[in-house]
């Protein structure tokens, strides 16, 4: 809405960082702009406020939140035992779609972390939020701003539109340029363990700190955000399967259909998501969750998908398609 605030139905949508900053030191949620997703975000030290997070979500208090931060220099005040791989990345690749996994001080509080030691951190890369978070004496816990399980917003107007009167003001910072939620390592010894594939590709990460491992499921109880193996999925009913061979015939009428490159000949072109023509991993996780929100609110009995090839970002897209399809 270009800076200027519009009262919504439920809601409201600006840029005013003061309304923001208000709205949070009084214990109220905010839905905040990152370069990944727009956050739900709270006062990450205050008990009270993180559990508005949880019941305005309807999100399990087992599923821990991701912490925001400054920058790097902040680490000290909320973690601790910092592993030098850890410093690396954050110097590397902070601000930008990367969460650390990192031994928590007390002062974080355990519904945070749902009990874990551990705690999700990251600082995000929107100028906007960056600028929220510099006029603010706490970090900001902040897990994606939709309905618990559901997929995740890509502008304010997702926000608005999900949470509504739950919310007391959304930052609006236009369209998230990454479109995937952060990836999300931690560190068991000399292992280096990837808890979500995300918006920053595993190959990048192995370039500066050496080999991981992929552990980006768990059935109850996540070590960390994300980590359910059913999530970020549209209430229509959604498979993986080969676009190309979906029978010619009238059925096809009520199919939604997300391709990476090519749409499929006779499916309506308003049922169908491309998500790059071009072939651009970057270009078609920004595309995703947009893609499928569309086709979510046509009414169609099925949606189905099919999955990219294994590789950079892809991995982090397929990684979403396969929990939207459980």
């Amino acid at each position: 809405m270009n800076g200027r605030n519009a009262t919504m139905e439920k809601g409201l949508i600006g840029s005013d960082l003061k309304l923001a900053i208000a709205a949070l030191q009084k214990g109220e949620l905010v839905g905040i702009p990152t370069e990944t997703v727009y956050g739900l975000a709270a006062n990450a030290l205050d008990e009270s406020a993180v559990t508005r997070i949880f019941t305005a979500k309807n999100r399990p208090t087992f599923d821990p939140l991701i912490v925001h931060i400054r920058s790097k220099e902040d680490l000290i005040h909320w973690t601790k035992d910092l592993d030098e791989r850890a410093l690396n990345l954050a110097s590397t690749c902070w601000p930008g779609p990367l969460t650390l996994l990192l031994t928590k001080k007390r002062i974080i509080p355990d519904l945070v972390t749902s009990g874990s030691p551990l705690v999700g951190i990251r600082v995000p890369n929107h100028p906007l939020t960056l600028e929220l978070l510099q006029s603010l004496s706490f970090p900001l816990a902040a897990p994606s701003a939709n309905p618990f399980g559901y997929i995740s917003p890509t502008t304010a107007q997702h926000v608005a539109d999900q949470l509504g009167e739950k919310v007391s003001y959304v930052l609006d910072g236009g369209a998230c340029q990454v479109g995937l939620e952060s990836t999300i390592i931690g560190f068991e010894g000399a292992e280096a363990i990837i808890y979500r594939k995300g918006g920053l590709p595993v190959e990048e990460i192995e370039a500066i700190i050496g080999k991981v491992t992929i552990r980006a499921h768990s059935s109850s109880n996540p070590k960390a955000p994300g980590m359910l193996k059913s999530h970020y999925a549209p209430l229509t009913p959604f498979i993986l399967g080969n676009i190309q061979s979906i029978p010619q015939d009238a059925e096809k009428l009520k199919i939604g259909i997300i391709s990476f490159k090519e749409g499929v000949e006779g499916v309506p072109e308003n049922q169908q998501v491309i998500l790059s023509a071009n072939g651009d991993m970057e270009e078609a996780a920004r595309n995703l969750f947009s893609g499928m929100r569309h086709l979510d609110n046509l009414g169609l009995q099925v949606i189905i998908a099919e999955l990219l090839p294994e590789k950079g970002l892809g991995r982090a897209i397929n990684d979403r398609l396969r929990r939207a399809a459980a």
